[in-house]
């Protein structure tokens, strides 16, 4: 329900979204936040907004990542970046991201970030500004954007995370990752590698950066076997059970490294 009221209440904020002090604000740490992106990858090609609001993050992107002077005056498509794409749950948020949307390499759709709607290793960039605190499960959102990243790529992530938040976890926040070391423990569970943090903006806004394992050292399924196979017996014995269980195309340590720095 309360997921529900979060979500209204974004719908509702759409088109006054980027106006007044708050609009100020947000266009603040959008802009930071852009800044940080760009200086773990200063050349995505694909870049993923998980909650992007009014689209105002990506906007920023595509104009620091869009085509040099030579390729506009020839009236060609150019740009380090070829495309950018936002999912929001807030419905009445794609129609003000669309009107504001000044680049055909900018596209917006409906969705939550716990069931993300694209390929596995779609995107080199995600991001996500003050969006994180809203979604309904935080673990499962964390592991859809490693999972729809490519291999060593970064998920930037900018939200409330601070100690001083700590007394907010005891009421409504009970369960969220309003900490540093709490959202730390949830990325490494999804399965990125690294995780370095720097404050943002104010007191209690930071940005984390999580860099996913390189393509070659990601973990490798291989179908599972039948019971028989697996005791090496009967009708349908066959493979030997070391063949029979999960492979693991790297030898992944018992804990990621964490860079901490405010």
């Amino acid at each position: 329900m309360a997921r529900d009221r979060d979500v209204q209440a974004f719908h509702d904020r759409a088109q006054g979204y980027e106006s007044g002090w708050r609009g100020t604000m947000h266009l603040d740490i959008a802009t930071r936040t852009a800044d940080v992106a760009l200086a773990v990858d200063p050349a995505p090609r694909r870049i993923l907004d998980v909650g992007y609001g009014t689209g105002m993050l990506l906007r920023i992107l595509a104009q620091r990542l869009g085509p040099t002077a030579e390729e506009t005056a020839q009236g060609r498509a150019g740009g380090t970046a070829e495309e950018l794409v936002g999912i929001d749950a807030a419905a009445g948020m794609i129609d003000t991201a669309r009107a504001l949307a000044d680049d055909p390499r900018l596209a917006f759709s409906t969705g939550v970030a716990e069931h993300l709607p694209y390929p596995d290793g779609s995107f080199d960039l995600v991001v996500s500004t003050t969006s994180f605190d809203h979604w309904h499960d935080q673990g499962a959102g964390l592991r859809e954007c490693a999972r729809v990243l490519t291999g060593g790529g970064h998920l930037v992530l900018t939200d409330l995370f601070s100690l001083w938040l700590v007394p907010t976890l005891v009421v409504r926040g009970r369960g969220r990752a309003r900490t540093r070391h709490r959202a730390t423990t949830l990325l490494e569970a999804a399965g990125f590698r690294t995780v370095t943090w720097q404050r943002l903006y104010q007191l209690i806004i930071a940005t984390a950066v999580a860099t996913t394992w390189p393509q070659s050292r990601r973990v490798r399924k291989v179908r599972p076997c039948s019971p028989a196979a697996r005791t090496g017996s009967g009708p349908a014995a066959g493979p030997a059970p070391a063949a029979c269980r999960r492979t693991r195309a790297r030898s992944r340590p018992a804990r990621s490294a964490v860079s901490v720095r405010s």
